[in-house]
């Protein structure tokens, strides 16, 4: 791997204040954010994010090939969590696994985030189709999700969690989360403004959602690194959870390289794609799971992807993918 690409995504501020908070937690220092503030930071990205897709989709249009890159999206939200199902219901009660494969088959809007802002450092241009993808890619896996743990339930000798599992898992609230999810709703909601508005819509906003938009990230990366550092200071997983926290994002990325590469996408989307078959959800999936699968250990399935699969995308996976990215693409 490039030293200079890895170097570039560690002197990233935002990593960098990951990596603050991180540390803070570990000598014991009492610093922390109100806890308003980080759903505050969410959704600004959400929205600053969304809508600066939504106005580079204006500019390009929406053609032949961003379709196909959407469709792929799409398939790979249906592909990643079905296989990590089949590994982990070996290891892991159906519940547990199924959750665990629903949120490795969704994504990590933060994530996705840091590596634009990786982009945007490097001077590697993307499109803004590719904000389109990662909403896309987000409520396919919760569906897979539970319809995997209904039937793993199902193959239990114990009718009684069954029938009673089932029964949740058809709550009308699980499809509110899996298409209506407030995160979702409003990256979709932001892209649809950032597609109408346009350039006027841009000029208009830029001081918000340009500007400010890294020191915000900053800020909520602070948060990130704070939280991630204490849940991995009191969870309790075990080791095959853990190898499959590490081992699944580079696995994931690299089907990803393979079908970017039939798809001829640029670097810069090259990397998004691939980003975007690594991370994990640990916002919309959770939330989901909790409501629909409730029998799943929320401190299995939110550890191993916040604790573990987050920092290892952030620190070392992102350029770990550009690297090979520049050398296959060359």
């Amino acid at each position: 791997m490039d030293t200079s690409l890895l170097l570039s995504n560690l002197l990233n501020p935002p990593v960098l204040f990951f990596f603050l908070g991180m540390i803070a937690v570990g000598v014991g220092s009492d610093l922390d954010i109100p806890q308003p503030l980080p759903k505050f930071f969410s959704l600004y990205l959400l929205l600053s994010l969304g809508f600066k897709g939504g106005v580079e989709l204006n500019h390009s249009g929406v053609n032949a090939h961003i379709a196909l890159t959407l469709l792929a999206a799409i398939a790979m939200a249906l592909l990643i969590p079905l296989a990590s199902f089949w590994i982990l219901k070996k290891r892991m009660a159906p519940a547990d696994a199924a959750a665990v494969a629903a949120v490795y088959g969704s994504v990590s809007a933060v994530t996705f985030i840091t590596a634009t802002s990786f982009l945007s450092q490097v001077k590697i241009p993307f499109g803004g189709h590719m904000v389109a993808a990662m909403a896309l890619m987000e409520s396919p896996a919760i569906i897979v999700g539970v319809l995997l743990a209904r039937l793993g339930m199902r193959e239990s000798k114990n009718e009684g969690s069954k029938n009673q599992s089932s029964q949740r898992a058809l709550a009308p609230g699980f499809l509110r989360d899996a298409f209506l999810n407030g995160s979702v709703l409003l990256l979709v909601g932001s892209l649809i403004i950032g597609l109408l508005t346009g350039e006027s819509g841009q000029a208009a906003l830029k001081p918000f959602t340009g500007d400010i938009f890294k020191g915000i990230l900053c800020l909520f990366l602070l948060d990130m690194g704070l939280v991630s550092a204490r849940r991995l200071k009191e969870s309790k997983i075990n080791k095959f959870a853990i190898s499959f926290a590490l081992i699944s994002p580079p696995v994931n990325a690299a089907l990803g390289l393979i079908i970017a590469w039939m798809l001829r996408l640029t670097p810069g989307d090259a990397l998004l794609f691939c980003v975007l078959c690594a991370s994990a959800s640990y916002i919309a999936v959770p939330a989901a799971m909790r409501l629909a699968v409730p029998k799943a250990n929320p401190g299995l399935y939110l550890t191993m992807a916040l604790a573990i699969t987050f920092p290892f995308n952030i620190v070392i996976g992102i350029p770990l993918y550009m690297a090979v990215i520049n050398s296959l693409w060359k």
